[in-house]
């Protein structure tokens, strides 16, 4: 068969299906143009949403926070609810005994840190004379003069830094107060959500209409529970790792034992990440405090604690809890805390579950309007863990 026959051929739609390579060709580019089109919107969207986010942190922070706080809270004053106590008491009451034992927990760690600070800066010196010592013999034999020079360079560097250090002690002052204001607006969030959070799903399912608002409940119902799911889960595997390390080190006697222990349990909300700095941070002490042995000690420890963490606690809660990779928690981790220092790598997990369920809920309507399974709007059995009763009789 000639070029030009062969040509025609191929041009000829096939007998079987009716359709030539031209068309199938177009069609699958133009498949991938549309599918292009829709990725590059997304994208658009996203970065608007980033910018609109970075520009608003400054309210978007504390109504973060203050839900974080209620899902901690928000069983006891449902509870109390339940028990024929008044809304505005109800919240009222749990919100003054949270911030009670937050302040008792300060009070406890103060006079701590008070008393052993000048004790372990006394040995950080002794460390640090030891290490000098170690550099100036064998192998590496540093004189004298190369480590005063090394010293004075340090100090004449701070020194024509001192604008730059004056600066950031304004900026400090302004910051503490930036943390005093959001820590008020979340406490004043908490109380509204813990007073007023039952009508909060009734309302926006009767704004939004019973077609929207159905799926709208649904989804948010989910995202409570799982966001509640989290932090309890979270508190748990939190609590293992710090009564665990904190005996240690109070066995060892490792100085400021107290404050490690809290630093390990708040740590701990950060999944990955923090208990390892945590950790870090108590060799480090023990290691100037009580010696290198001591530190070894402290060091096989925390390795045994993040092993039963990894290995045992994580994947049986926090599978159930949040359904997420350990590479996605910690892609979400560092994003986080790149983007937004501790407070996003903090918030990043539950952001990057939340977004989950919501995925994973549009692909069961997906599957159900395809015909895979029939079309239900699955409502978890959260109990208490849901933001209250989903009754329409409910107002905002």
């Amino acid at each position: 068969m000639s070029a030009q026959g062969k040509e025609t051929s191929e041009a000829q739609p096939n007998p079987k299906t009716g359709r030539e390579r031209g068309e199938v060709i177009g069609g699958g580019l133009l498949w991938l143009a549309k599918w292009s089109l829709c990725i590059v919107a997304i994208a658009a969207g996203a970065w608007v949403l980033g910018t609109i986010t970075g520009r608003l942190w400054v309210v978007i922070l504390p109504v973060a926070l203050a839900i974080v706080v209620t899902t901690v809270l928000w069983p006891l004053s449902h509870w109390l609810t339940k028990h024929r106590w008044p809304p505005a008491l109800a919240a009222t009451t749990t919100l003054l005994g949270f911030v009670a034992l937050l302040a008792g927990v300060i009070a406890l760690i103060v006079p701590s840190v008070a008393d052993q600070s000048p004790e372990l800066a006394d040995k950080a010196t002794d460390g640090v004379n030891q290490v000098r010592d170690w550099i100036q013999g064998p192998p590496l034999n540093i004189r004298d003069e190369q480590l005063d020079s090394a010293v004075d360079a340090i100090v004449t560097r701070l020194q024509s830094s001192g604008a730059q250090i004056a600066n950031g002690v304004f900026s400090g002052v302004s910051t503490a107060t930036s943390v005093l204001i959001t820590v008020f607006l979340v406490l004043v969030l908490v109380f509204f959500f813990l007073k007023d959070g039952s009508r909060f799903l009734p309302w926006t399912h009767r704004v939004l209409g019973d077609r929207s608002g159905r799926h709208v409940e649904a989804v948010l119902e989910r995202v409570w529970a799982t966001l509640g799911g989290f932090i309890r889960t979270q508190a748990i595997v939190s609590m293992v790792d710090a009564v665990c390390i904190g005996a240690a080190l109070f066995i060892l006697d490792v100085p400021l034992a107290m404050v490690l222990t809290v630093i390990t349990f708040v740590g701990g909300f950060v999944p990955m990440v923090g208990a390892f700095v945590a950790g870090a941070l108590a060799v480090l002490v023990a290691l100037v405090g009580n010696g290198l042995t001591t530190a070894l000690i402290v060091l096989g420890v925390v390795i045994a604690v993040q092993q039963l963490e990894g290995n045992v606690l994580q994947p049986v809660l926090q599978s159930r809890s949040m359904e997420l990779h350990a590479v996605i928690v910690l892609l979400a981790v560092t994003a986080g805390g790149s983007l937004y220092g501790i407070t996003g790598a903090f918030l990043a997990v539950p952001v990057v579950a939340m977004i989950a369920v919501v995925i994973r809920y549009i692909g069961e309507q997906i599957d159900a309007a395809t015909g895979s399974e029939p079309e239900e709007i699955d409502k978890p059995d959260v109990n208490d863990a849901v933001v209250g009763p989903t009754s329409p009789g409910a107002s905002a």
